[in-house]
């Protein structure tokens, strides 16, 4: 019964998301809009058939996780290193314009200063999903300026995972700030990115191209 009911969201997630992605492609919109409404169909606010949440909430990690990895095939280093005059400074220079506007919005409101960082954090994001669903759309992935947006929004969500590894040993400030314990979560921030690195540029190719050496369709 349950893989019926799991089929079953399945579908009708997927059929309800193309109806909506095309009629906002026939009406000039983007895509996303439509696979939004088609959520807002299909979710419990709203009457007829209400899908499971927890299971479309998975779909939608799977989703979000083979659309990131479908472009981090077309986005290489080299890539992001010819637009990295853009995107560097451009991505650091907005975050922390807009950080300092949630401190101020914060300092308005009364809120503490971690408060304010959090607020500032969470208006400075641009969502990198929308933002390469427009450009798959419209074409524009493969561009320079596609290269330099995609660039912009893969600095902002570096810094924003730093910042997010950083906060709770930022925010716990009842014992004072411990320098050592920042230091620590640094360490073992750079030494994840490391390892990735590593594991990206060397072992993954190595292992594949030992792999396409055995010539086994399997």
């Amino acid at each position: 019964m349950h893989e019926v009911t799991l089929l079953i969201n399945i579908v009708m997630a997927l059929v309800v998301a193309f109806i909506g992605g095309l009629i906002a492609r026939r009406i000039g919109l983007p895509t996303i809009i439509g696979y939004m409404i088609a959520g807002i169909a299909i979710g419990p606010f709203t009457p007829g058939f209400v899908g499971d949440t927890g299971t479309i909430s998975q779909l939608a990690e799977l989703g979000v996780l083979f659309l990131m990895f479908g472009v981090g095939l077309h986005f290489s280093i080299s890539d992001f290193w010819k637009v990295r005059s853009i995107a560097i400074p451009g991505a650091l220079g907005r975050m922390v314009l807009v950080v300092l506007l949630g401190f101020g919005l914060s300092h308005l409101w009364g809120w503490t200063a971690i408060s304010g960082l959090v607020l500032g954090l969470a208006i400075s994001i641009a969502s990198t999903v929308v933002l390469l669903r427009g450009l798959m759309d419209n074409g524009l992935l493969n561009t320079r300026h596609g290269q330099a947006a995609v660039g912009w929004v893969v600095v902002e969500d570096l810094a924003t995972v730093l910042i997010l590894v950083l906060l709770p040993t930022i925010a716990d400030t009842s014992n004072g700030f411990n320098w050592a314990q920042l230091g620590l979560t640094l360490l073992k921030a750079a030494g994840f990115i490391v390892i990735v690195l590593f594991v990206g540029i060397r072992l993954i190719p190595w292992v594949l191209l030992r792999i396409a050496h055995t010539r086994s369709r399997e």
